[in-house]
């Protein structure tokens, strides 16, 4: 694997796509940065190096470009405090100013740039956008996994530019390797917990797992597509009519593959989607017509402890329940708490980002399993087998 450890960065300029996409408050405060954190080995490697570091990154959503509240000038003096170095900002990513302070930048120095997303042309892959940006350094590194999955001129066409001159952050490196532990050879028994709200968000992954996992746990709002295409009564718990005959599909080829795929027997259901709904445990197949599932329930969470526990290789891809209301979130907490016993007694645990990070993060165990992923959507791809485009431009050779 091509990472920073394969060169030196001497007197170099590193252009380095991190993922600052940190959340802020309504004073522009950074509410979590665990994002910047997981970048900063890193941009010291660089600076160790007697290197400079050029970051680049998107923050949020803006649409009608440049917008105050999506600005990265709100994340400079974190930055500074975490890296210990003299951080420069620059209004835009690309152009005149960022150029100029590009090039008068000295070793030990960093350049933040502003929020690429600022220009439509870095979602669309554009190459003279690429261009444009890739002037600004001598060496490309690429460590942010969470938007590996896109071909953004940032990610992906970037790369191009500088042929053999590009590497893994050590966050990308460290993304690969933890995913590769499970797809390709996971001490076993394998178990993969999958939750969210739809089926055919998690169809592919599902699929794929089947390949390789013993045991598919079933939690979240999808599990209530499963119930009613085996004849349960779901009241007005979420379900995709269109994937009844799928999730059949999926169970039949379960079987077939010798692989154990459990859907909850039981659930906390609620009259209403609130946080002081009227709520009570029933068998997930029997919910009264006014009633919805909103958590697995404790005949489920019991059954599913058992299993985690006693495996050695676990991935967590999706929450059991709607775990942000404290009347819901016990199957997501228990099995949270199950996954970090297993790696307790040594199983390997990968917790796949997205809403399972913000679980173990809310239930305070992240430093009690194995690896928390940076990339949600990023990893669900790679476990669904597909090709991440940032992770190919790396490797490719140029002239292929």
């Amino acid at each position: 694997m091509k990472t920073l450890d394969n060169t030196s960065f001497k007197d170099k300029k590193a252009l380095v796509r991190v993922d600052f996409n940190v959340p802020l408050n309504e004073n522009f405060e950074i509410s979590d940065d665990s994002r910047i954190r997981a970048a900063v080995p890193t941009i010291r490697k660089i600076l160790n190096d007697e290197g400079s570091a050029i970051l680049m990154s998107h923050l949020g959503r803006p649409t009608n470009g440049p917008e105050l509240r999506y600005s990265l000038r709100h994340i400079i003096d974190r930055v500074a405090d975490l890296t210990g170095a003299k951080v420069i900002f620059s209004n835009n990513c690309i152009g005149h100013e960022a150029e100029e302070l590009a090039g008068s930048l000295k070793n030990g120095e960093i350049l933040l740039l502003e929020n690429l997303r600022f220009h439509a042309e870095e979602q669309n892959g554009d190459k003279e956008f690429a261009r444009s940006l890739s002037v600004l350094g001598d060496i490309y590194v690429n460590d942010a996994f969470g938007t590996a999955h896109r071909a953004h001129a940032s990610t992906s066409i970037i790369a191009q530019f500088f042929g053999s001159n590009k590497y893994f952050g050590y966050v990308m490196a460290s993304e690969i390797d933890n995913a590769d532990k499970l797809l390709n050879d996971p001490q076993r028994p394998f178990t993969a917990i999958v939750g969210g709200a739809k089926v055919s968000d998690k169809l592919l992954i599902i699929e794929n797992l089947m390949k390789i996992a013993d045991n598919i746990l079933i939690g979240g709002g999808m599990a209530y597509t499963f119930v009613k295409a085996q004849g349960g009564q779901i009241g007005k718990s979420l379900v995709e009519e269109d994937r009844l005959e799928l999730t059949l599909e999926l169970m039949r080829k379960a079987k077939e593959s010798g692989v154990q795929l459990l859907i909850p027997e039981d659930s906390v259901i609620a009259d209403e989607f609130a946080p002081g709904a009227n709520h009570r445990i029933a068998s997930s197949d029997a919910i009264a017509s006014d009633w919805m599932g909103l958590d697995i329930g404790p005949k489920a969470t019991e059954k599913y402890k058992d299993i985690i526990r006693s495996s050695k290789s676990v991935l967590w891809n999706g929450p059991m329940g709607v775990f942000e209301m404290e009347a819901f979130s016990a199957g997501t907490k228990d099995v949270a708490l199950a996954v970090a016993e297993a790696t307790q007694k040594g199983a390997f645990t990968l917790i796949g980002g997205g809403d399972s990070a913000a679980a173990i993060h809310k239930f305070h165990l992240a430093d009690q399993v194995s690896y928390v992923s940076t990339g949600g959507g990023a990893l669900l791809e790679y476990f669904e087998g597909k090709e991440l485009p940032g992770i190919k431009a790396i490797l490719s050779v140029p002239g292929e």
